[in-house]
């Protein structure tokens, strides 16, 4: 069976969308797993995010690390922001 999900999370800035692409990007072309593929592309100022898995604990698996990666991307980036 196959599963499909696709997020879309909208950005205020640019500068975020941007840096939140460059980190994900190498994750993106090494896939670690054969049960899942993740494809990452911005539509104007959105993320888009596309996961295909070969089951639900696959797509459960990438979703997961996925959004956490993001997460921890903007909470870094909030940061940095604040500190400058």
């Amino acid at each position: 069976m196959k599963a499909k999900a696709t997020i879309r999370l909208m950005f205020a800035s640019n500068k975020q969308l941007s840096a939140l692409i460059n980190a994900l990007t190498p994750e993106v072309h090494k896939q670690i797993s054969t049960r899942s593929k993740v494809g990452l592309s911005c539509d104007g100022q959105m993320l888009v995010l596309d996961v295909e898995a070969n089951d639900t604990v696959a797509l459960r698996a990438a979703l997961n690390s996925y959004l956490r990666w993001i997460n921890s991307t903007i909470t870094v980036l909030e940061t940095v922001d604040k500190a400058l």
